[in-house]
């Protein structure tokens, strides 16, 4: 793939050339881009295609909803709207192609976000059918929504020799065609003849009226003609990307985002909150806000007082993305660990990477919270207790541990059922829904955005959240004989946004 790389941006080539670039809003991806793009705006047109693959996934796993449905489409579009992927919305709802500038500019982010993304998901075979299995979904989609003259235009761009039936053909044979065809207004549906054999998903589930070797479908199954081309051009397309990613790695700037992209995650930043949350709250907080991997890592530091590196790095981030404050942070940790061992080795051997997490120590970064996808794909020992434990954790484990937080026992079968399917973020999403005894099939991305929803949630059925703490805090103090140093519950956290 000939895409140049450069730092400073460039303008984008004039209309006339984006016209005979790009005839129509739906592609087949068959010639790579050619112009320069700079670094930035490829690692841009890289995420957003990649939110809008992971939007097709949430509408059939997360959302339950059947596949170019109404409803799954409309989710679909929803959901890029949300995300400010108006230009994705634009190629996705039309029925008709646009020639103004914001039509030709749309079409070519995603020609070029879709060559991107070759690259990053060419590497092994479990990427490559993830990858065109969702590509292969948006094809479907746009295909379904074209009418007319639009289609008409598609198969000839692509030199595909296949037309629709005339009305007298059609009417001859209209009454088998309403007996073989699920599909309503059949009168007012194109048809097209095609071979059997290209269309055997339509002959096996008898959804094709069948004739001397032919078989008659409608417009709006034509995609099964169309979807098992596509496929065969794309898995044949990422074969030959992935023998010319030694070419592409060259470029240092390009490695790490597209090695790790898959596992890049594109939500909110928790890196810095305004929040603040007292440590003194964390034991009855990781009941329901926390999700199941930071629970699991609380409960083990009480129960041990000590966690491992993985668990200490993994837990202490989310702790900060929370809002536990550095000073805080030091103290719940110093409390446990000098439980096992003297003050003076705490503060040799694990006090700097807590403040190494802050960034006040080394390179003085400011280290994130990991994402889910992060953390289902670490490396986890034995003996460790980070990682996911859906991903991690063996599956009876994980059912005993479910029953003993007290989940009945629908929810903890639709927890394991996802966690045997490998739909690890899914089956956290049905946790939630169990801990907080709703059925709001949360999209999860990020622990900390678990807490998030947790808090929202809980402020709504309660109310002001802030009186919350303050009680919290209270009960606390007056258990522990006021022990407790005194807070200023002004700066406490805003746990309602």
């Amino acid at each position: 793939m000939d895409l140049q790389i450069k730092r400073k941006s460039v303008k984008a080539p004039v209309t006339g050339s984006l016209v005979e670039t790009y005839p129509h809003d739906l592609q087949m991806y068959k010639v790579p881009p050619i112009e320069k793009v700079s670094l930035q705006e490829f690692e841009t047109l890289a995420l957003e295609r990649l939110n809008l693959l992971r939007s097709l996934t949430n509408a059939t796993t997360l959302k339950g909803l059947r596949m170019y449905s109404e409803e799954w489409t409309e989710y679909v579009l929803n959901d890029l709207k949300t995300l400010g992927l108006k230009y994705y919305v634009r190629l996705c709802e039309r029925t008709a192609c646009g020639s103004t500038e914001a039509d030709l500019q749309a079409r070519r982010k995603d020609h070029i976000a879709h060559f991107i993304l070759r690259l990053a998901y060419c590497r092994t075979e479990e990427l490559r059918r993830w990858y065109i299995a969702r590509e292969s979904e948006l094809f479907k989609m746009r295909f379904i929504i074209m009418r007319g003259d639009t289609v008409d235009k598609f198969f000839k761009l692509n030199n595909l020799s296949y037309t629709n039936i005339s009305d007298e053909e059609k009417n001859s044979i209209i009454t088998y065609l309403r007996e073989s065809t699920p599909h309503q207004n059949i009168d007012t549906l194109k048809y097209y003849k095609v071979k059997f054999f290209e269309v055997l998903d339509l002959v096996r589930a008898r959804k094709a009226y069948l004739k001397g070797g032919y078989a008659y479908i409608p417009h709006k199954d034509f995609i099964s003609v169309l979807s098992a081309q596509y496929k065969k051009h794309l898995k044949h397309s990422l074969a030959i990307a992935a023998q010319h990613l030694s070419e592409i790695e060259q470029d240092e700037r390009l490695v790490s985002l597209l090695k790790g992209l898959h596992q890049t995650y594109t939500g909110t930043d928790y890196s810095d909150t305004k929040s603040v949350v007292p440590i003194e709250s964390l034991d009855s907080l990781s009941v329901k806000s926390f999700p199941l991997c930071m629970r699991q890592l609380h409960e083990q530091l009480r129960a041990a007082h000590h966690l491992k590196h993985g668990g200490r790095l993994q837990y202490g981030l989310f702790l900060k993305g929370i809002g536990v404050t550095l000073e805080d942070s030091l103290r719940f940790w110093r409390d446990e660990f000098t439980k096992i061992m003297d003050l003076d080795k705490f503060e040799k051997q694990y006090a700097y990477n807590v403040r190494y997490n802050y960034g006040k120590e080394g390179s003085k970064r400011n280290y994130s919270p990991f994402s889910c996808m992060r953390i289902i794909s670490n490396t986890v020992g034995q003996g460790d207790c980070h990682g996911c434990p859906f991903r991690h954790c063996d599956v009876s484990n994980l059912k005993n541990r479910l029953q003993g937080y007290g989940l009945d026992s629908q929810s903890i079968q639709s927890v394991v059922e996802m966690t045997k399917k490998g739909h690890f973020q899914i089956a956290c999403s049905k946790y939630f829904d169990a801990v907080h005894n709703v059925d709001l099939g949360l999209g999860i991305n990020h622990p900390n955005q678990y807490f998030e929803e947790s808090q929202k949630l809980q402020g709504e059925k309660k109310g002001d959240t802030k009186v919350q703490v303050k009680n919290e805090v209270r009960a606390i103090k007056k258990e522990q004989g006021n022990d407790i140093e005194d807070m200023d519950f002004d700066e406490i956290s805003e746990w309602k946004e």
